[in-house]
């Protein structure tokens, strides 16, 4: 079943949504603010996000740029098209205005669900002076070898192949779970440290950034 967090704060539409959601059979998510929704998704992990804008506490648009690796449709009554332009530049992967019909609402989810399932082959993974082959699992910095752990191998792989997302605990343990289903949140923090050290001592540089509270993210130099 794919579920689909509904991060809303007018009840009664977050009520018809999720009504028409689950007739569809999806499982439904829900939060009633920014806070919230932050909260929620550290614990869970949806397939999709429907984001309202005007929210208490932190808006749509300053929890946006922390949902990392989840298709996001915005749904707001903000109509304007620099709105829609900015938001689709900050990461979100579609716009629908409210008031909307539940047809397109619904085709939406079903494109973005689909093209979430489309793997990505990308053999060659590049960031910098970083660069990760997927299939000799070899990682090079500044032209230079780098030895990894698999776990390690499989956290700089999903940042890179990420790099411009902030990707929480939950969802990295998520992810790398089938390759090091022995990594636990209690231990990420470690192979993290583990990691950049390795690639600070090659390359004089820190390329992963902490970001407190929520998880790691690639950092420019």
């Amino acid at each position: 079943m794919k579920y689909i967090a509904i991060i809303e704060d007018d009840i009664p539409i977050g009520d018809m949504v999720e009504a028409i959601l689950k007739k569809e059979g999806y499982g439904v998510l829900r939060a009633y603010s920014g806070t919230e929704a932050l909260l929620l998704l550290a614990q869970r992990h949806p397939d999709l996000i429907l984001l309202d804008l005007m929210l208490p506490g932190l808006s749509g648009e300053e929890i946006l740029p922390k949902l990392s690796g989840i298709p996001v449709i915005v749904v707001s009554a903000k109509a304007g098209l620099d709105d829609k332009v900015n938001l689709l530049l900050e990461g979100a992967s579609d716009y629908i205005t409210k008031p909307f019909e539940t047809k397109e609402l619904l085709a939406r989810i079903t494109v973005q669900l689909r093209k979430a399932s489309i793997p990505v082959d990308h053999t060659e993974l590049m960031f910098e002076d970083l660069c990760l082959n997927t299939e000799t699992y070899q990682v090079t910095a500044d032209g230079m070898a780098v030895r990894l752990t698999k776990t390690e191998f499989a956290v700089l792989k999903l940042l890179m192949q990420n790099p411009s997302q902030v990707i929480t605990k939950t969802r990295i343990l998520d992810l790398i779970s089938e390759d090091t289903p022995d990594c636990m949140e209690s231990s990420l923090k470690v192979h993290v440290s583990n990691l950049r050290r390795k690639l600070r001592e090659i390359t004089g540089k820190d390329y992963i950034e902490a970001v407190w509270g929520i998880g790691f993210k690639m950092r420019e130099q």
